[in-house]
């Protein structure tokens, strides 16, 4: 650990990832200089999963006083909604976040040194940092972590830039609620925003440039579509912006024309992925390969220059918050000379929408493509007792499996609490566990994740001919 204590590590940003690599790094006893050119802490807790959840839940309390599957016995009302109050609510408990998991903890840290600015790679062991108070400072280090994440992407659509569309990150700032929102984007943001202003009172209509969720099993998609349906978004499929204009007179009205037609909104939500933020490090200067902008990452979190780590959503991996703190944490073992890699065979997501969506391992396309021979299972909810009591069946949970082993492949899930019940998935998949031995396991009666159980049964028999809470 001597040589350890030697090396002094530049860590750049300061969200899961970079965070995640100081802390482990200087556990290891490493001196860090941690480089920040915004706010302390990064998208998740500011911009992203903090305030969006704390957002979502608000409008789906919204949307349970508005109508619940139990209105024949409980009265409803719709409840009169002030933005402005639960934004300061929003807010208040994202810097209690902040303070607490990100500003407090480098303040009281005694090997890690904070810079506000913008850092630039110089060479492979030295970087110029462009001081929020004026100057420069020059940083020689041995090792540096990359942690910059990404910010919401602008597609090229003619007359946007000149307008003043919301990206997710003002969307969650609005202090008032539109009248007419429409949202271009079908995917995580865009279907977890929508549906969020829609309950919250907002006119939705959402632009899909091919169908929602095209990157997950057909199915899964259909689901999401149909619960908005009911709750009247409209939802335009094979629907592509051409033209946005925007009146800023009295009207103050933007204009959306595409292959259905023109449409009007008072605003316009754009979520179409996300752009690394790596364009102002010199990253090619230094032979830091990219593409899209995304930094290059083997399974040791090593960019393509030794001594030079990234992780998180300015790389090539998949952009979750808990996959960036996890690669953020190897690479720091892997920057003090331990050796640690990143499994991602078993990654868990969530898509907070209602019905959640959360998914892990193979879809039923992925695995035959892998040339798996497979077996799948699809249990709709009316056969899941938790979701009978709830008087909420809308959703399935699908498992793909290896067709002769019965191994598990994958699971997909569409339901009120998908989020919750697919970690247990996760540990059936890196345990290898087969269908049968999942289904001979013992559930709770009367929870989602016996839904597992339920759909691992199917395979072998009818479970419509299982007394309720058959093992």
């Amino acid at each position: 650990m001597s040589d350890v204590k030697k090396l002094h590590i530049a860590v750049i940003g300061s969200g899961s990832a970079a965070m995640a690599a100081a802390l482990k790094a200087a556990e290891r006893g490493a001196r860090i200089t941690l480089i920040e050119r915004g706010t302390l802490g990064g998208t998740c807790v500011n911009t992203g999963c903090v305030p969006s959840k704390i957002m979502i839940r608000a409008a789906h309390i919204a949307h349970l006083r508005t109508a619940s599957p139990f209105d024949a016995g409980l009265s409803a009302q719709t409840p009169v909604v002030d933005r402005a109050q639960l934004l300061r609510q929003q807010q208040g408990r994202v810097e209690e976040l902040r303070d607490a998991k990100y500003e407090g903890i480098l303040r009281d840290h005694p090997a890690i040194t904070v810079l506000h600015g913008e850092a630039r790679f110089v060479d492979a062991q030295h970087l110029t940092v462009k001081l929020k108070e004026g100057g420069e400072q020059t940083v020689r280090f041995d090792r540096a972590f990359i942690g910059t994440g990404a910010r919401p992407a602008e597609p090229p659509v003619p007359g946007l830039a000149d307008t003043p569309y919301l990206t997710s990150t003002s969307a969650l700032a609005l202090d008032t609620l539109p009248e007419r929102l429409i949202v271009i984007g079908a995917s995580v943001v865009a279907l977890e925003l929508a549906q969020a202003f829609a309950r919250l009172g907002s006119r939705v209509t959402l632009l899909a440039r091919s169908r929602l969720l095209s990157r997950e099993d057909p199915t899964v998609g259909d689901a999401v579509e149909a619960a908005f349906r009911r709750e009247g978004i409209e939802v335009l499929k094979q629907t592509q912006a051409s033209r946005v204009d925007y009146t800023d007179n009295t009207d103050n009205e933007f204009s959306v024309d595409t292959n259905a037609g023109t449409l009007r909104a008072d605003q316009l939500l754009v979520a179409t992925g996300r752009t690394p933020n790596t364009e102002a490090l010199n990253l090619a200067g230094i032979g830091v390969e990219t593409a899209r902008g995304a930094i290059l990452v083997n399974e040791h979190l090593q960019t393509t220059v030794p001594g030079l780590y990234a992780a998180g959503d300015c790389t090539d991996q998949p952009e979750y918050v808990y996959v960036a703190a996890a690669g953020g944490s190897r690479a720091a073992v892997n920057m003090t000379g331990g050796e640690a890699t990143l499994d991602l065979s078993a990654m868990p997501a969530v898509i907070f929408t209602d019905p959640q969506v959360a998914t892990v391992g193979l879809t039923e396309a992925e695995a035959l493509k892998q040339g798996f021979s497979v077996e799948t299972r699809v249990l709709d909810l009316e056969n899941v007792p938790r979701a009978l009591v709830n008087f909420d069946t809308g959703g399935f949970i699908k498992m793909v499996a290896e067709r002769d082993s019965g191994r598990l492949l994958g699971v997909q899930a569409v339901a009120g609490e998908a989020g919750e019940l697919i970690q247990t998935a996760v540990m059936a998949l890196r345990a290898r566990m087969t269908v049968q031995a999942i289904g001979d396991e013992l559930f709770p009666y009367l929870t989602m994740v016996e839904g597992l159980k339920l759909c691992a049964q199917t395979f072998t028999k009818d479970v419509k001919q299982l007394s309720c809470c058959a093992g």
